[in-house]
């Protein structure tokens, strides 16, 4: 490849993960996503999403007060879900950062195909409670997972659409009484800052999307929100803005109940819906 053009993407690189770690840092102090002597399992499908995730929490360490540890952990399994980088390139990315890879492993083809729950909810399910138990066994105190800003804006829709109730994809959740913790790192980023960033860095992506994603609900609020923005620009951001809000109302609510003078009522959030 030409020297000159190799400088020229380099330099792309820099500009454009400068301009996304802005976002990262924001999120880590805005949501408190990280704390010193943290060590990260970054879930890694090898899509463009959860690449961008690992190699900006690769290269927000330099910047970062918090001194953290990463890690990454590929599932692989007997059911195709979507594009990825090829395992071996990863493990070989990962080697050159000194990045421990872990592949472990699950079987979803007979579930799925036997099963009367969706592909997509019986795939991330299975797929979540593999990446949890290799945390557990691996002492990572955070689990680190590549939905972004689109992707936010999305579940909040789908839950009021289908649920009936505004909640949003929490960027910083905690389970089994804050033993782990899920974090979204790229909470503040939306797909199109992705694309142009993982064109730049080059990722070998390929492979076919997901069949079954193609007919879920998810693509169908994509394709909503999608013809929303091309009218107003910032209608995903307010999406999220309005379920924040909502959601500190509703702790404010809570502390009221507390206080004999208040009278307000409230209920306990539901969990994520699953993809």
């Amino acid at each position: 490849m030409n020297k000159t053009l190799v400088e020229t993407n380099a330099a792309r690189v820099e500009r454009l993960a400068h301009f996304l770690l802005r976002a990262v840092n924001k999120a880590n102090h805005k949501y408190r996503l990280l704390e010193g002597g943290d060590r990260v399992l970054v879930a890694v499908s090898g899509g463009k999403d959860s690449m961008t995730l690992l190699d900006l929490l690769y290269r927000y360490r330099r910047m970062a007060p918090e001194r953290y540890e990463i890690m990454a952990a590929r599932v692989l399994s007997d059911w195709h879900c979507g594009r990825s980088v090829p395992e071996a390139w990863l493990a070989a990315w990962c080697r050159e950062r000194n990045i421990a890879f872990y592949t472990p492993t699950i079987a979803l083809r007979e579930e799925i195909q036997t099963g009367e729950a969706s592909p997509c909810f019986r795939c991330t399910w299975n797929r979540r409670k593999a990446l949890f138990l290799l945390a557990d066994e691996l002492g990572c105190s955070k689990v680190a997972l590549g939905h972004h800003a689109d992707d936010i804006a999305e579940t909040t829709l789908m839950n009021l659409f289908y649920s009936g109730r505004l909640y949003r994809m929490a960027p910083k959740v905690r389970f089994f009484d804050g033993r782990l913790t899920v974090i979204r790192p790229l909470v503040l980023i939306e797909e199109r800052d992705i694309v142009p960033y993982v064109q730049a860095c080059g990722f070998p992506i390929d492979g076919e999307p997901c069949p079954a994603g193609e007919r879920s609900r998810r693509t169908m609020i994509k394709r909503i929100l999608r013809e929303l923005e091309h009218e107003s620009r910032g209608v995903k951001r307010s999406i999220m803005r309005a379920a924040e809000l909502h959601e500190r109302a509703l702790r404010r609510a809570e502390r009221c109940e507390e206080e004999p003078k208040c009278s307000s009522t409230t209920s306990e959030p539901p969990p994520d819906w699953a993809p």
